[in-house]
Formats: C-alpha cells, sequence, structure tokens
C-alpha cells in the first residue's frame, strides 16, 4: 500500500511538472488517501502486536 502511495504521488509530481493539473490533483490526492490509511493500519497492527505478545509470551 505504501508502494502505491509513492507511485501515485510520483504520477502527481510528474503530471503537475508536464502541466496535467487535473490529473495531477486526482493522482495526489489517491496518494495521500492510501498514505492515511497504510499509517492507520500500520498503528492498528502495531498496537495489537504489542498487546498481544505480552500473552504470548507468557
Amino acid at each position: 500500500m505504501l508502494r502505491w502511495s509513492f507511485i501515485f504521488l510520483i504520477i502527481g509530481l510528474i503530471a503537475g511538472l508536464l502541466g496535467f493539473t487535473g490529473v495531477a490533483g486526482t493522482a495526489v490526492g489517491i496518494a495521500q488517501t492510501l498514505f492515511v490509511l497504510f499509517l492507520v493500519l500500520f498503528t492498528i497492527f502495531l498496537l495489537i502486536g504489542l498487546f498481544t505478545a505480552n500473552k504470548v509470551g507468557r
């Protein structure tokens, strides 16, 4: 998911440099959404891992 976020960011930057502002805005918006989704899922799984590791280790 993080890889797709960076791919859309690069597409948005290249489209912006070439003057395709509509495509650039859409691509950057998708990149932001995917990055936020990645951060939320990463935090959730990190917390689940921290809380369940104590129970498994005992």
